[in-house]
């Protein structure tokens, strides 16, 4: 009994006091955390985003020549006011973070309510789930993005 309590093991920093700017930047995060971290953050993203988003399907289906205009923003950018011109590529990148920001958000979502329904998590799982969740989020960011900027 004795050799098991005094076999040598590392001893483990504590940390009692988190100082945000000093701890947190060297902590490594694992996987099934920075999914849950982006989680928040795309989700914030999106609410953000609502106007550009409100006004991006709005001018798609409101008539053929809203929609014209529409495509235009995208390969020819826009004026704000006379000194200011937003490039195309720019509301494409734009437009490529909030596929990211919303395919990320919905296949994450997923992931969560999965754990919700099964009430079987552990550390495995959180961290194959966390894997699933980047891989489809973006390879389906890249595929769209490629169909967005012409590459397909």
């Amino acid at each position: 009994m004795t050799e098991l309590s005094t076999s040598v093991r590392p001893k483990r920093p504590e940390f009692r006091n988190l100082n945000a700017f000093k701890d947190l930047p060297s902590y490594r995060w694992p996987l099934a955390s920075l999914v849950s971290g982006m989680h928040r953050a795309s989700g914030l993203i999106l609410f953000l985003m609502m106007p550009f988003l409100i006004w991006m399907f709005d001018t798609s289906v409101s008539s053929e020549l809203s929609f014209a205009r529409f495509t235009h923003v995208f390969s020819a950018g826009f004026e704000i006011g006379r000194s200011v011109r937003v490039p195309g590529l720019l509301v494409k990148l734009v437009a490529l973070g909030l596929i990211w920001a919303y395919l990320h958000h919905f296949m994450a979502g997923m992931r969560h309510i999965r754990m919700d329904i099964s009430h079987n998590v552990s550390k495995e799982q959180g961290r194959k789930t966390s894997v699933l969740t980047l891989v489809f989020s973006l390879s389906l960011t890249a595929l769209f993005g490629a169909k967005l900027f012409g590459l397909m």
